[in-house]
Parts: C-alpha cells; structure tokens; sequence
C-alpha cells in the first residue's frame, strides 16, 4: 500500500531527483513514438497506460504497488465526482462560484499523497482535490461558495490553510511557514500550490528569493494549466515556467501533471530534500484545465477545440485506468465500490451545501484574534447597533 513518507534512504542512494540549475538536460528514457509522451518531461506512464522505465525516478514510487496505484485512481475518480457535483450546484444556484479542477486530478492527488501528515499545505482556491487528500469533509469544501463561512474548515486540523482568493500571495506564506520549520528544528515541510498565471505575480518570485536565501523547507508546486483565466500560457512565458527558478538558486523540475505517479515521484523527492535542509524545489506540473477557469467563465471564447480534444485523450483518470487494466488490477466489483464511493461523497456534498445557513451576522468578529481588542470589542458593538434598528429578529 502507499506509504505517507518516503525516507531519504528509501530512494535516494544513487538515485537523486534530476533538480539541475536549468529545466533541460539529458532526455529521459521515454517511448520514442513521438507523441506527446516524447516530450522531455519527467513521466512514469504514457497516455497509452503504458508504464515507462526511470532508473532516476523509479526508486520513488517502489512501495505502489496495484493495491496503492488503484487507491490513486480511487482518489481522482472521487475528486472529478464531486467537482462535477459543485458545479452543478453552481447551476443550480446554489453556490455563488466554484473553481472546477477537471483535468488537474493527478497534479493535485499525486502530489498530497507525497506529503506527510504534519506538513503544511498553502493553496489557491482551485486545490479541492488536495483539501480532499488532506482529510476535508464534503460540507468544508463549499462552505465559503455558498457564503456561510470564511474559512471551510480549521486549518491546524487539516494543516492546509485557508485557500488563497489573492493570486500568489500563498507563495508568500508557504516560505514564512517554512522558515518557522527550520527554526524550530522540524523536518515538516510547506507546499504551496499556484497557476501559471501566478508565476507572473511578484510574489511568487519574492517567495522564492526569501526561500533560496534562507533554504526555506518549502515546494513551489506550480500546476502549468496552460490558462491564466482567459490569456494562454505562452502570452507570458516564452520558456518553460520551470526556468524561473534557477535564476534564484532553486532547483526545478517539469513533470507531466496527468501522470500521478510521476507526480508522486517528483513531490516526494522534492520533500526529502528539504527535509534534508537543502531548501526548496520548484515543481512544475504540466497540465491542462479541461473546464472554465471559475464557473463565471466562457473557456468556449479562447479555447482551440482540436487542442483541447489533445488533452482530453491524455485525461489523467483515464491514463491509470489503462495502465491498472493491463495489469488486471482493476475489476468490475472494484470499478463498483470506486464509482459509489464517488456518487457518496458527492451525495454528502450537495445534502451537506444545501443544509448550510447563513450565520448570525455578529459571528463575523468572531474568532478575528484570540483576544479581542478594544477596537475589536467597538466596531462589534457598533455593528450591532446598527441592526438593533432592523424589526427583523433574523438579522440579528
């Protein structure tokens, strides 16, 4: 089964991730059939369900076995289930917005099973799948949607922050969090996720001077979705993203982020060595947005077809799907279970959004510090001045 941590003996003797002070080097063993999977990147499985042979990156992922490899493919069967299922409540009218990750299931599922229980997750708003891995209940992961809470769920409880709404500023937050670990003498980690578009936020590169200057325990896990909304990846970058971060003094690697078990390999890699006190790694995860940006966009205005029918036989769900069945690891019975266990969580999420109600309007101060100030205590009691002049007790 899938270990929660891979210690640095497991994997690394004289196998150490290829993080090199530029994104090329040395192809990889790869199927030369010049398709998309002869791309450089690091992969472990062709979009074929083929698995590919990496002496570098192999050692990583021993332990999955078809039992894990099936727990994997479970993880993003239930992901896409419910994300599909927050956006029909959307429709529905009832969440204000929501963030689909269709397509992003393995960058996202891969990568929070690399990390173990006591790191600490920075996100955006798009990362669902991870909060899913992280232990988020099905209600948590809409409350802020349906605008009855500020924060889905307690933070220390799931060590994942509140979702970040402002682009790039979790970069920032995952590095201080991160230094905190090394002063304290932990060998946790942060991992801060973020889009492309976010790679031209001045945060992002920021964090990553504050990080390589003071070898931060951190990953910069960048999900390359190829859309920064509306604007195409290579408007803003006419290198790969992972370029970027050389120039800092930090490590990168570009990994196919519809491979999870390249992704598993890379993540887990990338944690033993800050846990190593080598500092962070930049991970870019090349992959694609299937859906809208937020369910307040039209991707229908900017999205090539043919490019986007490209990807699609690529999905990520699909990719290990392949790979179990020529294995035979993956029977009708355990297709069953896979696919309830899906419709469930999703069943508790629209039962759960639908049964949330507003708060009372005073709870807004609520929890704002762990003592409240004076002037916390006044704008409180003006607050509920002014609705004191409301006939209506529900206000209150």
């Amino acid at each position: 089964m899938l270990r929660s941590d891979v210690s640095a003996g497991h994997a690394r003797e004289g196998a150490e991730q290829r993080t090199t002070g530029s994104s090329s080097g040395p192809a990889r063993p790869r199927a030369g059939d010049g398709s998309a999977d002869d791309d450089g990147l690091v992969r472990l499985v062709t979009t074929a369900g083929d698995r590919v042979e990496d002496p570098v990156h192999d050692p990583w992922v021993t332990d999955v076995d078809d039992d894990a490899l099936v727990a994997l493919y479970e993880d993003m069967v239930v992901v896409r289930r419910f994300d599909v299922e927050a956006t029909a409540l959307q429709r529905q009218g009832q969440l204000g917005l929501w963030p689909p990750l269709i397509g992003q299931e393995a960058a996202q599922v891969g990568s929070a099973r690399a990390m173990r229980p006591d790191d600490f997750v920075f996100s955006s708003y798009r990362e669902n799948g991870v909060a899913y891995c992280r232990g988020a209940d099905p209600t948590d992961l809409v409350r802020v949607w349906r605008g009855t809470a500020l924060s889905g769920w307690d933070p220390w409880a799931l060590h994942m922050a509140t979702p970040q709404i402002v682009v790039a500023s979790q970069a920032v937050h995952a590095t201080g969090y991160a230094l905190g670990c090394r002063m304290d003498g932990s060998d946790a980690a942060a991992v801060t996720y973020f889009g492309d578009g976010a790679t031209s936020k001045g945060d992002v590169h920021e964090a990553m001077v504050f990080a390589a200057s003071g070898a931060a325990p951190v990953v910069f896990f960048c999900q390359n979705n190829q859309f920064a909304i509306s604007e195409p990846v290579g408007l803003v970058a006419t290198r790969p993203l992972a370029d970027r971060a050389p120039g800092y003094g930090i490590p990168s690697v570009r990994v196919d982020g519809n491979d999870v078990l390249a992704v598993l390999a890379v993540t887990r890699a990338a944690l033993d060595r800050a846990r190593r006190g080598d500092g962070p790694t930049f991970v870019e995860a090349v992959t694609y947005r299937q859906g809208p940006h937020t369910t307040s966009d039209d991707p229908t205005r900017y999205v090539d077809t043919a490019v986007h029918a490209q990807w699609a036989e690529r999905d990520p769900i699909l990719r290990v799907e392949r790979l179990l069945h020529q294995r035979g690891a993956l029977s009708e019975e355990r297709t069953h279970d896979v696919k309830e266990k899906a419709e469930e969580f999703a069943h508790r999420m629209r039962e759960g959004c639908l049964g949330l109600e507003a708060p009372p309007p005073l709870s807004l101060f609520d929890h704002v510090l762990v003592e409240p100030t004076a002037t916390l205590r006044r704008q409180r009691e003006e607050h509920a001045a002014y609705l004191a002049m409301f006939d209506d007790e529900a206000v209150r």
